[in-house]
């Protein structure tokens, strides 16, 4: 059964021990390894995956193009890089066609860019991406430590499909970490796929009976949030669900080879 990882955090070696400090501060959990992509691959090999969609989000406007480049040179056949923008990079429309000279996607973040999704402000960004039929890797949810309003809720995230109904976008941690009900409510069934990071296996079992009933199996797709998750865990817990092998060839591989043409 083929697996590709579609949810992975990694750094440059030079900032890898900083950065280490700045996630474990920002979730509030401990990081099973240095994310560096060494350590990835070897928890790949351990885990049984073929390829996995790696990222490392610009907090501000002056980190996208050196932080791409770093990413388009580590780019090879097992590691496709979901490349950096930040909402508010004024040259986005040129990085962008760098961007799809180079792979499929990018990866926001609005909690660490401090952006909201449905803020009017983005949605020339949104109306490019769009164009250029690139993928969006998006944090939806809270964060273990997000204090006062969450930037990407179901509400925000349905105005974004419904404005831009050709936009593709994966919602990371089953489309709202903590707020399923929610997302089951607002964005199961649309035009959105969801990723099973760091969510999955938390949900109660009624709740992702739910979601595959009104969302599908179409549209679900495998990622572990790796360092934070241990890929594994996932991919264990995914292949002892009660659902076809069929479904969980869907979530593990087919679907996001679909979508960005792998």
């Amino acid at each position: 059964m083929e697996i590709i990882d579609t949810h992975n955090h990694i750094w440059p070696e030079k900032v890898v021990s900083k950065a280490k400090d700045y996630l474990e501060s920002f979730t509030k959990r401990k990081l099973i390894t240095l994310p560096t992509a060494d350590n990835l691959l070897k928890v790949m090999d351990e885990a049984g995956i073929s390829k996995s969609i790696v990222s490392s989000v610009a907090s501000y406007p002056r980190q996208v193009v050196s932080i791409n480049n770093w990413l388009f040179s580590i780019k090879q056949k097992r590691l496709i890089p979901f490349a950096s923008i930040h909402p508010f990079f004024d040259g986005f429309k040129e990085e962008l066609k760098r961007i799809q000279d180079n792979t499929f996607g990018i990866k926001l973040h609005p909690e660490i860019q401090k952006f909201y999704v449905d803020d009017e402000r983005v949605f020339p960004l949104y109306e490019e991406i769009q164009k250029l039929k690139l993928t969006i890797l998006l944090h939806c949810g809270a964060e273990i430590s997000s204090q006062g309003e969450i930037r990407s809720t179901p509400e925000r995230i349905l105005k974004v499909i419904e404005k831009f109904p050709e936009l593709k976008i994966i919602g990371a941690h089953m489309g709202g970490f903590l707020m399923w009900k929610k997302v089951l409510e607002k964005l199961a069934g649309k035009n959105i796929y969801l990723d099973t990071s760091d969510s999955i296996r938390i949900m109660k079992k009624e709740l992702l009976e739910q979601f595959f009933e009104k969302h599908g199996f179409d549209k679900m797709i495998y990622g572990s949030d790796f360092p934070i998750q241990d890929p594994k865990e996932e991919i264990e817990f995914i292949k002892t669900l009660n659902i076809s092998e069929e479904n969980k060839q869907k979530i593990l591989s087919w679907n996001i080879k679909n979508l960005i043409n792998l």
